[in-house]
């Protein structure tokens, strides 16, 4: 597939810190917990919950995260339209959340199932969806005002902005409905070299940016068009391919070149509604089906080069976000109509089997899930 290259400048924004709390510069972490985030509009939170040896979720702790969740126009189930709103920093002991209506990133330590909040620093832009961190480096992809990224450097537990790393996007995000014309994730290249951004129908791509040692992004992406998609949010396979959700009712596979061109592998249909959320799990693919109310399984050759629609699950309804924990051995689902997390167990094979709910409080409609 061609790919070409939007030109446009981009606005350095220095992101100021706007409240922090002081405590150590680095925390043990954690390897049995799942964080989950209300985006509330009254007041955005981190829910905790504790994961026993059978996978099963019980409520450890809430915090808020000084920041308003915050909810596109024509959203009901996923009020951020995204992926990874909320970001597990195992390195540094660090989790990173974006409070979308507030414009800002909220820093916490994590110490097993506690959480102490850091800092709370503005994302550099308007409307924060999405966070990602790779070997100390954070960006934040920020939906509003034609969509842009900052970028972040971890210092003694706390984000501190990399000058000249913001980067605009140039995409119409007026259009209506509005959540489906924001930019819908941001993730790194499994070796932090590049960094790739979906930009749903606004855009009708991925935008891959070259990534220089210290953060800085390249001048300017590679745009790769596929019109009719809905790109929305990414994966990788253990070779390295991106696996894409596309809202229009796909997952794709793709070979990214050095470069930053996306080579298109395969496509398989879904067979299901808003095929928006794709995560992966002791070799399969999951993909969250909105409309539906499902996850799809797919499965992939040994090469990495071929996927197969496996079958489907049924959840409760307004399937978003999703986590699989390290070892994948369970899986997490955020149900956005009532602000529920089903609880699934992975077999060797990828097989799901149902073996709990909880309700998150004040969580309907949010999105923003990470598993240790």
């Amino acid at each position: 597939m061609r790919a070409t290259t939007r030109l446009g400048a981009a606005a350095v924004l220095a992101a100021a810190a706007l409240g922090v709390l002081g405590a150590p510069a680095f925390a043990a972490g954690t390897s049995h917990a799942v964080f989950v985030q209300t985006d509330n509009l009254a007041g955005n939170q981190i829910v905790v919950y504790d994961r026993s040896s059978e996978g099963i979720l019980t409520q450890a702790g809430v915090y808020s995260t000084g920041g308003l969740g915050g909810q596109l126009e024509g959203s009901v189930v996923d009020h951020l339209a995204s992926q990874g709103s909320l970001a597990y920093d195992s390195q540094n002991g660090l989790l990173y959340a974006v409070n979308a209506d507030s414009n800002t990133i909220s820093v916490f330590a994590v110490f097993a199932d506690k959480l102490a909040l850091r800092q709370v620093i503005s994302s550099g832009g308007t409307f924060p969806v999405s966070i990602v961190v790779h070997e100390g480096v954070v960006y934040v992809l920020n939906a509003l005002e034609g969509g842009s990224l900052q970028g972040f450097d971890v210092s003694a537990g706390r984000l501190v902005a990399i000058p000249g790393s913001s980067r605009a996007l140039g995409l119409s995000t007026t259009e209506v409905p509005q959540f489906t014309h924001t930019p819908g994730t941001v993730v790194f290249s499994p070796d932090g070299s590049q960094l790739l951004v979906t930009t749903k129908a606004a855009g009708e791509g991925v935008d891959v940016f070259a990534v220089a040692p210290g953060g800085a992004l390249s001048p300017t992406p590679v745009v790769n068009p596929l019109p009719g998609t809905v790109p929305f949010a990414v994966s990788f396979d253990k070779q390295g391919h991106v696996i894409l959700a596309e809202a229009a009712g796909s997952l794709a596979s793709f070979q990214l070149t050095e470069g930053g061109v996306l080579e298109q592998l395969d496509a398989v249909p879904s067979e299901q509604a808003a095929t928006c959320w794709v995560v992966q799990a002791r070799g399969q693919f999951y993909t969250s089906n909105a409309g539906s109310g499902s996850l799809s399984t797919f499965g992939s050759s040994h090469a990495g080069q071929l996927l197969t629609l496996l079958g489907d699950t049924p959840t409760n309804g307004g399937t978003v976000d999703a986590t699989a924990t390290s070892d994948g051995h369970f899986l997490y689902v955020q149900t956005g109509a009532e602000g529920i997390v089903d609880e699934f167990a992975v077999a060797a094979k990828g097989e799901l089997t149902a073996i709990g709910t909880v309700t998150v409080p004040g969580a309907i409609g949010g999105e923003g899930i990470v598993a240790g």
